[in-house]
Formats: structure tokens, sequence, C-alpha cells
């Protein structure tokens, strides 16, 4: 049987790339504080400084989506404003129930904070 192929011809090039989007400097982010950061498609990323380690998540709680980046923030955890739900925001992991939320990689690069974000139709695919 032939593999259809409905991609581009030109295999050398991935199919889906990583994006990189600068958030801001790092002196604007303060230790214990996080800021959100609106994507092109309408979603939100919560960034976080921790002691001076930055970490990002998808900023909407599962539970009823409430933006975490106005929760509160203790050490590596964030607490949801609205349920008490919290989240590891080193890798998005749920201490509450079980449903976690996505992590994104975060870089800094010339005194800026950035994160590295995947196209949503690779988000999906890995969560399954």
């Amino acid at each position: 049987m032939e593999p259809t192929n409905t991609l581009n011809e030109d295999c050398s090039q991935p199919t889906t790339e990583r994006r990189i989007i600068v958030v801001g400097r790092i002196e604007d982010l303060p230790p214990g504080r996080c800021a959100t950061v609106g994507l092109a498609d309408g979603n939100e990323i919560a960034v976080y400084n921790v002691g001076g380690e930055f970490f990002a998540t998808d900023n909407s709680c599962p539970h009823h989506g409430a933006p975490l980046a106005d929760g509160r923030l203790c050490g590596y955890v964030v607490e949801c404003g609205w349920h008490g739900w919290q989240f590891d925001v080193r890798d998005g992991r749920c201490l509450t129930v079980s449903e976690s939320i996505a992590s994104y990689r975060v870089l800094l690069e010339d005194g800026l904070i950035k994160i590295e974000v995947q196209p949503a139709a690779e988000n999906e695919s890995s969560d399954q």
C-alpha cells in the first residue's frame, strides 16, 4: 500500500515548529510574582518568578477556567484563587486532583524572559 502524503513535498522542513515569545525584561517580574502573556489564538500563559527561577504554564485552571496568574504563588505552587486547586509551576502537575496543566520552557537571554511555545496541533497530539 502506498502511503498518502498530504504534507508539503519538502520533507526536510519540520511540519511543526516551536515559537519563541518574548515576555518582557527579567527585572520587570520580581521574585514571588506572576504575569500573564496573551497569545494570538486567545489563550494565555502564566509566567512565574520563584526566587529568580522562571516558569510558565497555561493560565487557565481546568476546574472552571480561573486565571492562575491571579492566584496565590507560594514557592513552586500556585493556588487557583477561585476554588483552591494547586499546581506545581515547574511541570503543571496538579497537587489537588489528577488534572494537570501544560507547562512551557522558559529561556532567559540578554535580560529577556522568553517562552518556547509549540503549535496547538502539536500540543493536542502530545496530550494523547
